[in-house]
């Protein structure tokens, strides 16, 4: 699967609060999650665990450059009766690089996901995904992401290009 993310800073909580008001987008899906980064020696992969035990495995790549960017990810649901024991094997197999707690916020516009995240020990975030559609290229996302930071008045100066668990990671050197 494709998409085009976006990732920025957010300063000001309660004014983008009321910019996704105004967008009239409802009630936000409210999502903890606890994302377990392991070491690899190509893109990401990722255990990310719900609340109710379940969870998904998740190897991206993307580029760790500001503003709209393209990621190619591959997913399999986990279920509850066997997450600790994967989690367990992949610690020993690989290495855990670090560990993301996050909740998070979802509204849907279209066919983009807009995440306003509340990170243990970072703050909070703002992440958008175009979902690509097969007949859609990256500038196509790029265009949707662009239009909906205006939106919300997200400027460049706001875009982060890491990961959070890079941003955690760097925040304890």
């Amino acid at each position: 699967m494709r998409n085009v993310e976006v990732k920025a800073i957010i300063k000001d909580l309660d004014y983008i609060n009321k910019r996704i008001e105004e967008m009239k987008l409802g009630e936000p899906r409210i999502i903890n999650q606890h994302d377990i980064f392991y070491k690899i020696p190509q893109g990401r992969l990722k255990m990310r665990k719900f609340e109710d035990n379940s969870g998904e495995l998740i190897y991206y790549e993307r580029s760790d450059i500001e503003g709209p960017k393209l990621s190619s990810y591959n997913k399999a649901t986990i279920s509850s009766s066997s997450l600790e024991d994967l989690s367990t094997v992949l610690k020993r197999a690989l290495g855990s690089q670090g560990e993301v707690k996050k909740t998070r916020r979802l509204y849907m516009l279209d066919q983009t996901r807009i995440h306003i995240d509340y990170v243990e020990d970072l703050g909070d975030y703002m992440e958008l995904e175009v979902v690509l559609l097969p007949n859609q290229s990256i500038e196509d996302g790029e265009e949707i992401a662009s239009s909906i930071m205006k939106q919300l008045n997200i400027g460049k100066e706001d875009f982060i290009a890491s990961a959070y668990v890079d941003l955690l990671l760097s925040n304890k050197k």
